[in-house]
């Protein structure tokens, strides 16, 4: 097996800085106590606890779980309030915002551009 020209690895070197920097610009920023974010290049996951109005900072923006009533999330979005049901997804201020379940306990938002 032969080994990658000097030129080579220095491009695959800086790719793999450009993808892990870029990575490390999408990731997730802090949240209220009981919010988990993950976070990859199309988007972040965020688990938001069903009690009170937690929020967390993402890709720039802040995301809020205002109140979840009769199956669907009122979330605030770079500071527009939106409804998305179970399963639906909704666009607000350029994201697409899908509420993936709700369970008992916590709620599951995907917000992507």
């Amino acid at each position: 097996m032969r080994s990658l020209p000097p030129s080579a690895r220095s491009f695959a070197a800086l790719l793999l800085g450009s993808v892990l920097a870029l990575g490390a610009l999408t990731g997730c920023g802090g949240g209220s106590e009981g919010t988990d974010t993950s976070c990859d290049l199309t988007g972040c996951t965020i688990t938001f606890p069903r009690d009170g109005t937690p929020s967390v900072s993402v890709l720039g923006i802040t995301a809020k779980m205002v109140s979840f009533e009769n199956n669907q999330a009122n979330i605030e979005v770079a500071g527009q309030t939106i409804t998305v049901p179970v399963g639906g997804e909704t666009q607000s201020e350029g994201w697409n915002v899908r509420v993936e379940r709700a369970t008992d306990t916590e709620i599951v938002v995907r917000v992507s551009h």
